[in-house]
Protein backbone atom coordinates (compact mmCIF):
# COMPACT_ATOMS: atom_id res chain seq x y z
CA UNK A 1 0.00 0.00 0.00
CA UNK A 2 1.33 3.43 -0.96
CA UNK A 3 2.20 5.67 1.98
CA UNK A 4 -0.06 8.77 2.09
CA UNK A 5 1.40 12.02 0.81
CA UNK A 6 2.13 14.38 3.69
CA UNK A 7 -0.53 17.06 4.10
CA UNK A 8 1.14 20.48 4.27
CA UNK A 9 -1.90 22.65 3.58
CA UNK A 10 -0.84 23.34 -0.01
CA UNK A 11 -2.38 20.24 -1.58
CA UNK A 12 -5.39 18.23 -0.46
CA UNK A 13 -4.89 14.54 0.29
CA UNK A 14 -7.67 11.93 0.61
CA UNK A 15 -6.59 11.25 4.19
CA UNK A 16 -8.12 14.61 5.18
CA UNK A 17 -11.53 14.24 6.77
CA UNK A 18 -14.99 15.79 6.95
CA UNK A 19 -15.49 19.28 5.54
CA UNK A 20 -12.36 19.68 3.41
CA UNK A 21 -12.82 16.12 2.10
CA UNK A 22 -16.40 16.85 1.09
CA UNK A 23 -15.42 20.05 -0.74
CA UNK A 24 -12.59 18.58 -2.79
CA UNK A 25 -14.18 15.22 -3.63
CA UNK A 26 -17.47 16.81 -4.59
CA UNK A 27 -15.84 18.99 -7.24
CA UNK A 28 -14.40 15.93 -8.97
CA UNK A 29 -17.67 14.03 -8.61
CA UNK A 30 -19.34 17.03 -10.28
CA UNK A 31 -16.75 16.95 -13.08
CA UNK A 32 -17.09 13.20 -13.51
CA UNK A 33 -20.68 13.70 -14.66
CA UNK A 34 -19.45 15.81 -17.59
CA UNK A 35 -16.36 14.03 -18.92
CA UNK A 36 -17.58 10.57 -19.88
CA UNK A 37 -15.72 9.34 -22.98
CA UNK A 38 -13.58 12.50 -23.23
CA UNK A 39 -9.82 13.08 -23.27
CA UNK A 40 -9.15 15.12 -20.11
CA UNK A 41 -6.31 17.16 -18.66
CA UNK A 42 -6.34 17.49 -14.86
CA UNK A 43 -4.18 20.57 -14.36
CA UNK A 44 -2.53 20.80 -10.92
CA UNK A 45 -3.71 17.31 -10.05
CA UNK A 46 -1.79 17.17 -6.78
CA UNK A 47 -1.91 13.76 -5.13
CA UNK A 48 -3.83 12.28 -8.07
CA UNK A 49 -7.09 11.22 -6.41
CA UNK A 50 -9.21 13.40 -8.73
CA UNK A 51 -7.49 12.25 -11.91
CA UNK A 52 -8.09 8.65 -10.87
CA UNK A 53 -11.78 9.36 -10.29
CA UNK A 54 -12.18 11.02 -13.69
CA UNK A 55 -10.38 8.12 -15.36
CA UNK A 56 -13.20 5.78 -14.35
CA UNK A 57 -15.41 7.38 -17.04
CA UNK A 58 -13.11 9.39 -19.35
CA UNK A 59 -11.39 7.86 -22.38
CA UNK A 60 -8.08 9.24 -21.12
CA UNK A 61 -6.83 11.45 -18.29
CA UNK A 62 -3.47 13.21 -18.02
CA UNK A 63 -2.75 14.58 -14.56
CA UNK A 64 -0.02 17.22 -14.27
CA UNK A 65 1.50 18.92 -11.26
CA UNK A 66 4.62 21.00 -10.69
CA UNK A 67 5.55 18.86 -7.67
CA UNK A 68 7.77 15.89 -8.47
CA UNK A 69 6.90 14.36 -5.10
CA UNK A 70 3.18 14.59 -5.79
CA UNK A 71 3.48 13.02 -9.24
CA UNK A 72 5.71 10.18 -8.05
CA UNK A 73 3.15 9.49 -5.35
CA UNK A 74 0.27 9.60 -7.85
CA UNK A 75 2.02 7.15 -10.17
CA UNK A 76 2.58 4.68 -7.34
CA UNK A 77 -0.91 4.98 -5.88
CA UNK A 78 -3.18 5.14 -8.93
CA UNK A 79 -3.01 2.94 -11.99
CA UNK A 80 -5.31 2.60 -14.98
CA UNK A 81 -4.87 2.13 -18.72
CA UNK A 82 -6.53 5.49 -19.31
CA UNK A 83 -4.47 7.39 -16.71
CA UNK A 84 -1.08 9.12 -16.95
CA UNK A 85 0.76 11.54 -14.66
CA UNK A 86 3.38 14.13 -15.64
CA UNK A 87 5.57 16.62 -13.81
CA UNK A 88 4.73 19.91 -15.50
CA UNK A 89 4.01 23.58 -14.87
CA UNK A 90 0.46 24.62 -15.73
CA UNK A 91 1.88 27.84 -17.15
CA UNK A 92 3.95 25.86 -19.68
CA UNK A 93 2.09 22.65 -20.48
CA UNK A 94 3.99 19.91 -22.42
CA UNK A 95 1.11 19.19 -24.82
CA UNK A 96 0.34 20.15 -28.40
CA UNK A 97 -2.34 22.64 -29.31
CA UNK A 98 -5.88 21.25 -29.44
CA UNK A 99 -5.02 18.13 -27.41
CA UNK A 100 -7.92 17.81 -24.97
CA UNK A 101 -11.70 17.74 -24.94
CA UNK A 102 -11.76 19.07 -21.40
CA UNK A 103 -9.38 20.74 -18.97
CA UNK A 104 -10.16 20.39 -15.26
CA UNK A 105 -8.37 22.70 -12.86
CA UNK A 106 -9.75 22.95 -9.34
CA UNK A 107 -8.33 25.36 -6.75
CA UNK A 108 -5.31 26.24 -8.91
CA UNK A 109 -5.94 29.83 -9.92
CA UNK A 110 -5.49 31.36 -6.46
CA UNK A 111 -2.07 29.67 -6.09
CA UNK A 112 -0.67 31.65 -9.04
CA UNK A 113 -0.10 35.29 -9.93
CA UNK A 114 -0.10 34.82 -13.72
CA UNK A 115 -3.81 34.24 -14.28
CA UNK A 116 -3.89 35.36 -17.89
CA UNK A 117 -0.96 33.16 -18.79
CA UNK A 118 -2.72 30.19 -17.17
CA UNK A 119 -5.92 30.79 -19.13
CA UNK A 120 -3.92 31.20 -22.35
CA UNK A 121 -2.37 27.78 -21.83
CA UNK A 122 -5.71 26.18 -21.06
CA UNK A 123 -7.23 27.68 -24.20
CA UNK A 124 -4.23 26.54 -26.26
CA UNK A 125 -4.38 22.86 -25.28
CA UNK A 126 -8.16 22.65 -25.55
CA UNK A 127 -9.74 21.56 -28.81
CA UNK A 128 -11.82 24.29 -30.49
CA UNK A 129 -15.00 22.64 -29.17
CA UNK A 130 -13.46 21.67 -25.81
CA UNK A 131 -14.43 23.12 -22.44
CA UNK A 132 -12.78 24.11 -19.18
CA UNK A 133 -13.91 23.25 -15.64
CA UNK A 134 -12.26 25.59 -13.16
CA UNK A 135 -12.85 26.59 -9.54
CA UNK A 136 -11.56 29.19 -7.13
CA UNK A 137 -12.66 30.57 -3.75
CA UNK A 138 -14.72 33.75 -3.79
CA UNK A 139 -12.50 36.21 -1.92
CA UNK A 140 -15.52 38.14 -0.63
CA UNK A 141 -16.69 35.08 1.29
CA UNK A 142 -13.66 32.85 1.80
CA UNK A 143 -11.33 35.59 3.03
CA UNK A 144 -13.28 38.77 3.79
CA UNK A 145 -16.25 37.20 5.55
CA UNK A 146 -14.92 33.89 6.88
CA UNK A 147 -11.45 35.28 7.71
CA UNK A 148 -9.55 32.39 6.15
CA UNK A 149 -5.84 33.05 5.75
CA UNK A 150 -4.16 30.61 3.36
CA UNK A 151 -0.42 31.21 3.04
CA UNK A 152 -0.36 29.32 -0.28
CA UNK A 153 -2.88 31.63 -1.96
CA UNK A 154 -1.00 34.25 -3.94
CA UNK A 155 -3.89 35.98 -5.68
CA UNK A 156 -7.54 35.42 -4.84
CA UNK A 157 -10.36 36.87 -6.93
CA UNK A 158 -13.74 38.40 -6.24
CA UNK A 159 -16.59 37.01 -8.32
CA UNK A 160 -16.63 39.90 -10.81
CA UNK A 161 -12.86 39.52 -11.29
CA UNK A 162 -13.25 35.76 -11.81
CA UNK A 163 -16.00 36.26 -14.39
CA UNK A 164 -13.99 38.98 -16.13
CA UNK A 165 -10.98 36.66 -16.44
CA UNK A 166 -13.11 33.82 -17.81
CA UNK A 167 -14.84 36.07 -20.31
CA UNK A 168 -11.58 37.21 -21.88
CA UNK A 169 -10.75 33.65 -22.94
CA UNK A 170 -14.05 31.77 -22.88
CA UNK A 171 -16.97 33.96 -23.96
CA UNK A 172 -19.49 31.28 -22.95
CA UNK A 173 -19.51 30.16 -19.33
CA UNK A 174 -21.82 29.09 -16.53
CA UNK A 175 -21.04 29.76 -12.89
CA UNK A 176 -21.90 27.38 -10.06
CA UNK A 177 -21.55 28.03 -6.35
CA UNK A 178 -20.28 25.54 -3.77
CA UNK A 179 -20.80 25.62 -0.03
CA UNK A 180 -21.12 23.12 2.77
CA UNK A 181 -24.69 23.49 4.00
CA UNK A 182 -26.07 21.79 7.10
CA UNK A 183 -29.67 21.12 6.17
CA UNK A 184 -32.68 18.89 6.60
CA UNK A 185 -33.60 17.16 3.35
CA UNK A 186 -37.08 15.87 2.53
CA UNK A 187 -37.62 14.00 -0.71
CA UNK A 188 -40.00 11.37 -2.15
CA UNK A 189 -38.55 7.85 -2.35
CA UNK A 190 -39.15 7.70 -6.07
CA UNK A 191 -38.84 10.01 -9.02
CA UNK A 192 -38.43 13.66 -8.05
CA UNK A 193 -39.92 16.47 -10.10
CA UNK A 194 -37.96 19.44 -8.83
CA UNK A 195 -35.98 21.08 -6.02
CA UNK A 196 -36.96 23.84 -3.61
CA UNK A 197 -34.95 25.51 -0.84
CA UNK A 198 -36.81 26.92 2.15
CA UNK A 199 -35.27 29.26 4.72
CA UNK A 200 -36.73 30.59 7.96
CA UNK A 201 -35.79 34.06 9.17
CA UNK A 202 -37.47 35.86 12.08
CA UNK A 203 -40.62 33.80 11.84
CA UNK A 204 -41.14 34.03 8.08
CA UNK A 205 -40.21 31.48 5.44
CA UNK A 206 -38.92 32.24 1.94
CA UNK A 207 -38.58 29.74 -0.89
CA UNK A 208 -36.56 29.60 -4.08
CA UNK A 209 -34.88 27.13 -6.45
CA UNK A 210 -31.32 27.85 -5.23
CA UNK A 211 -29.71 28.12 -1.77
CA UNK A 212 -30.03 31.52 -0.09
CA UNK A 213 -26.47 31.37 1.24
CA UNK A 214 -23.53 32.94 -0.60
CA UNK A 215 -21.21 30.24 -2.00
CA UNK A 216 -17.67 29.95 -0.67
CA UNK A 217 -16.30 28.51 -3.93
CA UNK A 218 -17.08 29.39 -7.53
CA UNK A 219 -17.02 26.66 -10.20
CA UNK A 220 -17.24 27.53 -13.89
CA UNK A 221 -17.89 25.52 -17.04
CA UNK A 222 -16.36 27.51 -19.93
CA UNK A 223 -16.13 27.23 -23.71
CA UNK A 224 -15.53 29.25 -26.84
CA UNK A 225 -19.27 29.47 -27.51
CA UNK A 226 -22.56 28.15 -26.17
CA UNK A 227 -22.63 25.20 -28.59
CA UNK A 228 -19.39 23.89 -27.10
CA UNK A 229 -20.68 23.71 -23.54
CA UNK A 230 -21.63 20.22 -22.29
CA UNK A 231 -25.12 19.22 -23.34
CA UNK A 232 -25.77 17.85 -19.86
CA UNK A 233 -26.77 20.79 -17.66
CA UNK A 234 -26.19 19.90 -14.00
CA UNK A 235 -28.84 21.00 -11.56
CA UNK A 236 -28.57 20.54 -7.83
CA UNK A 237 -25.72 18.22 -6.86
CA UNK A 238 -25.43 16.92 -3.32
CA UNK A 239 -22.52 14.90 -1.93
CA UNK A 240 -21.71 13.10 1.29
CA UNK A 241 -20.09 9.87 2.46
CA UNK A 242 -21.80 6.67 3.59
CA UNK A 243 -20.55 7.19 7.15
CA UNK A 244 -21.99 10.75 7.22
CA UNK A 245 -18.72 11.84 8.85
CA UNK A 246 -19.55 15.56 9.07
CA UNK A 247 -22.95 14.89 10.61
CA UNK A 248 -21.49 12.27 12.96
CA UNK A 249 -18.76 14.68 14.05
CA UNK A 250 -21.42 17.30 14.73
CA UNK A 251 -23.40 14.80 16.82
CA UNK A 252 -20.29 13.78 18.72
CA UNK A 253 -19.55 17.43 19.55
CA UNK A 254 -23.15 17.88 20.70
CA UNK A 255 -22.84 14.79 22.92
CA UNK A 256 -19.61 16.16 24.40
CA UNK A 257 -21.27 19.52 25.01
CA UNK A 258 -24.25 17.90 26.73
CA UNK A 259 -21.96 15.72 28.86
CA UNK A 260 -19.82 18.73 29.79
CA UNK A 261 -22.94 20.72 30.67
CA UNK A 262 -24.21 17.90 32.88
CA UNK A 263 -20.83 17.61 34.63
CA UNK A 264 -20.69 21.36 35.13
CA UNK A 265 -24.20 21.35 36.62
CA UNK A 266 -23.20 18.58 39.04
CA UNK A 267 -20.06 20.47 40.05
CA UNK A 268 -22.03 23.67 40.55
CA UNK A 269 -24.49 21.76 42.75
CA UNK A 270 -21.63 20.30 44.84
CA UNK A 271 -20.05 23.74 45.16
CA UNK A 272 -23.34 25.24 46.35
CA UNK A 273 -23.67 22.48 48.96
CA UNK A 274 -20.10 23.08 50.18
CA UNK A 275 -20.73 26.81 50.47
CA UNK A 276 -23.89 26.12 52.47
CA UNK A 277 -21.96 23.87 54.86
CA UNK A 278 -19.27 26.49 55.33
CA UNK A 279 -21.90 29.15 56.05
CA UNK A 280 -23.51 26.87 58.61
CA UNK A 281 -20.18 26.19 60.30
CA UNK A 282 -19.34 29.89 60.29
CA UNK A 283 -22.70 30.73 61.83
CA UNK A 284 -22.29 28.02 64.45
CA UNK A 285 -18.78 29.22 65.34
CA UNK A 286 -20.02 32.77 65.86
CA UNK A 287 -22.83 31.62 68.20
CA UNK A 288 -20.40 29.51 70.30
CA UNK A 289 -17.94 32.41 70.63
CA UNK A 290 -20.63 34.80 71.79
CA UNK A 291 -21.76 32.50 74.59
CA UNK A 292 -18.54 30.84 75.67
CA UNK A 293 -15.72 33.01 74.25
CA UNK A 294 -15.35 35.20 77.39
CA UNK A 295 -14.91 34.13 81.02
Amino acid sequence: MTKPLEFTGERFTPECVREIWYEHLHRYVFARELVGGLNVLDAACGEGYGSALLATVASGVNGVDVSTQAIEHARSRYSADSLEFHVADCLDLPFDDDSFDCVVSFETLEHLEAHDRLMTEFRRVLKPKGFLLISSPDKAIYTDRLKNENEFHLRELYRDEFEGLLGRYFPAFRIFGQKLVFQSAIWPLGETSGVRFHQERDGSVSSCDAPHHAPVYLIAVCAADENCLPSHRPGLSLFDDAAESVYEHYNEEVRKHIAAGKLLAEQEKELAELKARLRNRSTGSGWWSRWFGKS
